[in-house]
């Protein structure tokens, strides 16, 4: 039997069980290297949003040849193909003005908030000391109101929630301390001054798909049961790490209290995009959009961290699935 066919008779067998919940654009990958209007290494990691003229926009971490990246728009009208991306970066380190950008910019997260009349970019600075989160508001993806550093280093995956919880903005992020990596949400005033800061989702231990370390993956998605969070798992094998996404979701008026937790992954790398490049093995969404439909989510993410693609997935399919197989959100063992 030719070696195509064993492989690809084996994957079906591996997959025949998986729940099927987000389905891959056949077309994958949307976006490479090879569609940027200068020399490049990588494109992988983006946020998303759609604009108001229905155009789709997404904010790209590009990785340069040096090894640094910075962050360039793509624009679709149908957010799948005919992309037009920025001649130059969009949100280039500035490490003069903000030093804790010194080794570039990285895997933005968008979120719209109305009361702003402004998107909200939470990114990661990679600076001396390791990488922070800061913040950046625009109306129109050309000019940005810098906050710099929101959150010191090590700290990353975050996301501003699109509207106010009580009197305080509130943010999801994933520090990482001496007893692993875990999801928290702090609580601010002013975008600026961070504080109340409360663990929401804890790595798992041992053998689970998401021990030891955890992180938000898009921005959280606001639905009538509660704050619906995608959220990617870390696996360190002998052979190296495995980038999985799994489900949980969140009170809508305490967001800091989770009410469902998947048991397992919904989401792995199986494609070869997805399984080689210069970090195999990884699927890392950091945005959507959602179809006019207000169910079709519209889900980029970043393969092997060398290249963007699209899977789809319904909302209420995935709310029904949590329901039905959710464990003790809080069991960690």
């Amino acid at each position: 039997m030719h070696k195509g066919v064993e492989r690809r008779r084996f994957t079906d067998m591996r997959n025949r069980h998986h729940v099927d919940l987000i389905h891959r654009y056949p077309g994958n990958p949307v976006l490479t290297a090879a569609d940027w209007p200068y020399p490049v290494n990588s494109v992988f990691n983006c946020g998303a949003t759609r604009l108001a003229d229905g155009t789709t926009l997404l904010l790209c971490r590009v990785e340069d040849r040096r090894g640094h990246s910075h962050l360039t728009a793509a624009r679709s009208r149908n957010g799948i193909d005919g992309w037009e991306v920025d001649e130059t970066p969009t949100l280039a380190p500035d490490p003069q003005r903000y030093p804790e950008e010194v080794w570039g910019v990285e895997d933005p997260r968008i979120t719209y908030a109305p009361e702003l009349e402004k998107y909200a970019i939470l990114y990661t600075a990679y600076s001396r000391g390791g990488p922070g989160v800061s913040l950046a508001l625009t109306k129109d993806f050309r000019e940005f109101e810098r906050f710099g550093n929101v959150m010191p280093p090590e700290d990353k995956d975050a996301a501003l929630f699109p509207h106010r919880i009580g009197d305080n903005w509130a943010m999801i992020h994933r520090p990482v301390g001496p007893v692993g990596a875990h999801i928290w949400i702090s609580y601010s005033p002013d975008l600026r001054h961070w504080g109340s800061h409360k663990l929401i989702l804890e790595a798992r231990r041992g053998a689970w798909w998401d021990a030891n370390k955890i992180g938000l993956s898009p921005p959280p998605i606001e639905t009538e049961q509660g704050w619906m969070m995608l959220y990617h798992g870390v696996r360190m094998t002998p052979a190296g790490c495995i980038y999985r996404l799994g489900l949980a979701l969140f009170d809508l008026t305490t967001p800091e209290r989770c009410l469902k937790r998947s048991p397992t992954w919904i989401f792995g790398p199986e494609e070869y995009y997805e399984r080689f490049g210069d970090v195999g093995n990884v699927v890392f969404p950091c945005g959507y959009t959602v179809s006019p439909d207000g169910d079709t989510l519209n889900l980029y993410y970043g393969g092997a961290d060398s290249c963007i693609a699209l899977a789809t997935a319904s909302i209420s399919e995935m709310l029904d699935w949590l329901d039905e197989t959710t464990v003790d959100p809080y069991a960690v063992e």
